[in-house]
């Protein structure tokens, strides 16, 4: 615990704001053949940064082009909101475009979710905002809802759809990266990484679910090689990287692909 016998993987979130919907696709395009292994978008209504009412699209409908766009790749929401959907829709909405990635094969398709934080999505579309507390228990609620609504569905998704959980709470948030994640995108430094996971490990032994799958992601945003270092030491196997457009920094993703393909070796 964690999983460490697995390749470093290089995630990059195209943040789906400040560009025509042309640019995303020539986006992604490009970092798929660059060779990276999975692309992200988020899950919000308006720009996290710059002009908040600047050019934004809405994150599913374009997660179902990306998995008819790409053909090696993994993606997924870096993360979806609970609150925005009934969490059977969820569990539709996730099988269906696995389905769509598989092409024959199996589905690329990462559930990323999460209990929802931006308030100006609830006000403007009219969802309750309501308090983190409550926000985490329709997050446990809709998780449970989601895992037995893919045991229902005809056809069933192509492989068991990797969950991915973002958050560092220790009394809510990890005992539900220990119930049900497979990846855990964990926004802590190296040196507060083994005080996280020796908690996802005892909430793991309350669950009774073994925690030795489970990949820890965590964000390059701000960081340099010695920091990324630190982290793979600390067990992270998934690095993320935020990535705007339209004038998109591909030397940066060069260099960390590099870096990558250096712990590869």
């Amino acid at each position: 615990m964690p999983l460490l016998d697995t390749p470093v993987r290089l995630g990059i979130q195209l943040q789906p704001q400040h560009a025509l919907y042309p640019a995303f696709r020539e986006a992604v395009m490009r970092l798929e053949e660059m060779g990276v292994d999975i692309l992200f978008n988020w899950d919000h209504f308006f720009p996290l940064s710059g002009d908040p009412d600047g050019l934004h699209f809405e994150g599913w409908t374009m997660l179902a082009a990306w998995a008819e766009q790409t053909e090696r790749v993994e993606f997924g929401a870096l993360v979806n909101c609970n609150s925005y959907r009934n969490p059977d829709l969820q569990a539709d909405m996730a099988r269906t475009i696995d389905h769509i990635s598989a092409k024959g094969g199996t589905g690329r398709f990462i559930f990323g979710t999460g209990a929802g934080w931006f308030e100006r999505d609830y006000d403007e579309y009219g969802y309750e905002f309501g308090t983190p507390g409550s926000r985490l228990r329709d997050l446990e609620q809709g998780l449970a809802r989601i895992e037995k609504r893919w045991e229902k569905l005809n056809p069933a998704p192509t492989r068991r759809i990797p969950v991915m959980i973002g958050g560092q709470g220790e009394q809510k948030t990890l005992r539900l990266v220990a119930r049900h994640a497979d990846i855990w995108h964990s926004f802590v430094g190296p040196d507060n990484l083994p005080h996280k996971l020796s908690v996802i490990e005892k909430w793991a032994e309350v669950e009774q679910r073994p925690t030795d799958g489970l990949i820890i992601s965590n964000e390059l945003k701000d960081r340099d090689a010695d920091v990324a270092d630190a982290l793979y030491d600390s067990g992270v196997r998934l690095y993320t990287l935020g990535f705007q457009g339209p004038d998109w920094d591909y030397a940066l993703v060069e260099r960390w692909l590099r870096w990558r393909d250096g712990k590869n070796a």
